[in-house]
């Protein structure tokens, strides 16, 4: 099927049907499809964040069509595009959009990503606060097409055009047409944000209040743009999948898994590991330094992967719960020690649990003559059980303090992966083994 043809069929798609057939194809395809639909449907395409290849599709059509689409797309997402082409194409295209457009996307490009005004919108529906109920119906009808949304309305001051409130849609259209808009206003003080305001703050706004849209406004009180539910969600998406990623011991991808190069996969992944493989030599370190130990009692070696991954596995449990306790303000810094007051008897019962389990298997396999554990199996019972009391009480301690510590220094917690996590408990785990060895099995078989 030709391009031409496939773009009339695509037509008669929803539009998240239509951004999910393209992000199956390559990029050239997709410019092929692309080049080939009506500027409306290009228009509805590429202002969608899910659509993967909005800039090479923006860099590849003839400058007159990519111009027409930028200026008909929402400025925020426009800004997003233009953010990411290279120079020289990203001037020309700049330095072709209408004067209104350019200083809307350039206004939007000055704020750092991941905060409040680089994710805003500035088409929101405003009107003075001597218009009537009727005068704003009137005015939605007229602009809706170019707005981003209409479900609120912004009330701002005649003379100065700072931010007076906030009338809802519903609110809106329930009104007397011939009444002051302000009588159908919200009864508090508007809900605000600023622009230098962190984009997880903002999402926690919008779900606090259950809004679909919060206003950014400067220091003044003039309101910059909105930023609407749908893209703090797509943001949230975003930022997740790079903490996840993180807490897997790489470095964050900004592409599709099937996407990315074999030399960017490399490059994200290779160093982080190289680091934890460095990191585990301390482990070996450790275990040549307790090498007599060994020689000695081998059937101590025997035990080595099953107390270290516990301590690991426990350090990355509380790993993983602190993240993301930090990251929806359950806890905040200065609740380390609460924290840590909780996971100290936290990780002795857990490590008590293992620990019996531990001394069930050693009991067990002497007795059912699955292994011969030697004469003093009982006390290498004793001693694998309170190894694992204090190997997965650290863990649980370490595991749930790095993430305050990474903070505290200026890293994302989600820097304290679980790969790290289990690392650090490695090595530790190691002088906390055979230091319970050499207090049970002194004299004995050490």
């Amino acid at each position: 099927m030709t391009d031409a043809a496939l773009a009339s069929r695509l037509g008669h798609e929803h539009v998240a049907d239509i951004v999910e057939f393209l992000n199956g194809k390559t990029a050239e395809e997709a410019i092929g499809v692309v080049s080939h639909m009506p500027l409306k449907w290009a228009v509805e395409v590429l202002d969608q964040p899910q659509f993967h290849d909005a800039c090479e599709v923006i860099e590849a059509l003839p400058q007159e069509k990519a111009v027409s689409i930028l200026e008909g797309m929402s400025a925020d997402r426009a800004a997003d595009v233009l953010r990411w082409i290279e120079e020289p194409a990203k001037g020309r295209l700049r330095d072709a959009l209408n004067p209104e457009t350019r200083t809307a996307i350039d206004h939007l490009l000055t704020y750092p990503e991941g905060t409040a005004g680089a994710l805003m919108t500035t088409e929101f529906v405003s009107v003075p606060s001597n218009w009537t109920v009727q005068q704003t119906l009137d005015h939605i009808r007229e602009v809706e097409r170019s707005r981003e949304t209409v479900y609120a309305i912004y009330v701002l001051s005649p003379g100065t055009r700072r931010l007076v409130n906030t009338v809802s849609l519903r609110r809106l259209i329930s009104g007397n047409p011939g009444d002051s808009i302000l009588s159908v206003a919200n009864p508090y003080t508007p809900i605000t944000v600023p622009p230098n305001l962190p984009q997880e703050e903002v999402a926690r706004t919008i779900s606090k209040y259950d809004f679909l849209a919060v206003p950014v406004v400067d220091t003044t009180g003039h309101v910059l743009g909105i930023v609407t539910v749908d893209d703090v969600i797509d943001a949230m998406i975003e930022e997740q999948t790079e903490d996840v990623q993180r807490m897997g011991g790489m470095e964050a991808i900004d592409e599709p898994y099937l996407e990315i190069s074999f030399r960017e996969m490399i490059k994200k992944r290779a160093g982080w590991l190289s680091i934890l493989f460095i990191s585990e030599m301390f482990t070996t370190s450790a275990m040549q330094f307790f090498s007599d130990e060994l020689e000695k009692a081998i059937v101590l070696a025997l035990f080595i992967p099953l107390v270290m991954s516990s301590g690991g596995n426990s350090g990355s449990q509380a790993t993983s719960l602190i993240i993301r306790a930090l990251a929806l303000h359950q806890v905040r810094l200065r609740d380390w020690w609460r924290v840590a007051l909780r996971e100290l008897p936290t990780g002795l019962t857990l490590g008590a649990i293992l620990g019996v389990i531990g001394v069930i298997r050693i009991i067990v396999w002497q007795q059912a003559g699955f292994f011969d554990y030697g004469e003093y199996w009982k006390l290498l019972a004793v001693t694998i059980g309170a190894a694992l009391v204090g190997i997965v009480t650290f863990g649980s301690l370490a595991g749930s303090l790095m993430p305050f510590v990474l903070k505290r220094l200026g890293f994302d917690p989600a820097s304290a992966s679980a790969p790290f996590i289990a690392t650090l408990v490695d090595v530790t785990g190691i002088v906390i083994y055979f230091s319970v060895a050499w207090l049970f099995l002194h004299g004995t078989i050490l």
